[in-house]
């Protein structure tokens, strides 16, 4: 089911962010300053408004929620904590973002009626296996659940705090820590990427390497510019999803550049 109006309202920015930090420090004052040891309180506040941060839509707003506690009670001045204690929000923040997957999309949830459309343009056998590559917290194994009841259902993130929810979110599904990078995509049936403009060329490249044939690379809102799809849906607004085959096509814009590469060549 999708959210309500009023759910979507709260979410919207700046109020997701004012919600999140009128949370942390209702959580700190009320229920954590007073039970334990200030350090302690400090470090689990700092922790929820951390994993909160992983709801709002691009990644320095998830980066101003994360922050947003510990830097606030650091410019209060109402309390006095050792030099390193700062380091903790920072290693916290590290733990959901690592930095080498920076380079990737950050935690884009994938909309639950995104991809319905999907196996009337790609169809599965039963019990094909779907890698959902940086499945994040899991939202994209479901709404490919609801697509595919019948298939295997993986996931593959490299924040292993997510790769964790995800697994409590998604029991259903085999979801491990690791690189969508570095991973083998030879044994499935269809990879699932919900990536950003910049990293599409590499899912592109590594699609063409490794998947076989009849498989498919599904893209969320981001065309492989570089192929020819197959089809395009759309039924969730401004999320058309983009279906490519292997043995992939180039892109007819593509072929005509690179035949004209070809013929200034040989004119030289």
């Amino acid at each position: 089911m999708s959210a309500s109006p009023p759910l979507h309202f709260l979410m919207r920015w700046p109020l997701s962010a004012l919600i999140a930090w009128t949370v942390t420090w209702a959580l700190f004052l009320l229920v954590l300053a007073p039970r334990l040891p200030l350090l302690l309180a400090v470090a689990l506040a700092t922790a929820a408004g951390v994993l909160g941060s992983v709801m709002a839509g691009t990644f320095w707003r998830r980066l101003a929620i994360a922050a947003g506690f510990p830097l606030s009670l650091l410019l209060s001045g109402s309390i006095h904590l050792p030099g390193w204690a700062w380091l903790c929000p920072l290693l916290l923040i590290l733990l959901i973002y690592p930095m080498n997957a920076w380079r990737d999309a950050p935690l884009f949830p994938t909309p639950a009626d995104a991809l319905r459309a999907l196996e009337q343009h790609a169809p599965l056998a039963a019990n094909a296996r779907i890698l959902d590559a940086g499945c994040g917290l899991g939202h994209g194994l479901y709404a490919l659940r609801l697509a595919y009841p019948k298939a295997q259902l993986e996931g593959i993130e490299w924040s292993w705090p997510l790769r964790l929810l995800a697994a409590v979110r998604c029991p259903w599904a085999s979801i491990r820590q690791g690189d969508i990078w570095k991973a083998d995509w030879h044994a499935y049936d269809m990879v699932y990427l919900f990536q950003r403009p910049e990293s599409m060329p590499r899912a592109v490249a590594k699609a063409r390497a490794e998947l076989k044939p009849g498989a498919w690379l599904v893209s969320l809102e981001f065309m492989a510019e570089e192929l020819q799809h197959q089809a395009s849906v759309q039924t969730v607004e401004g999320k058309p999803v983009w279906l490519y085959q292997a043995p992939f096509l180039f892109a007819e814009h593509k072929t005509k550049s690179s035949k004209q590469i070809q013929k200034t060549k040989n004119n030289k």
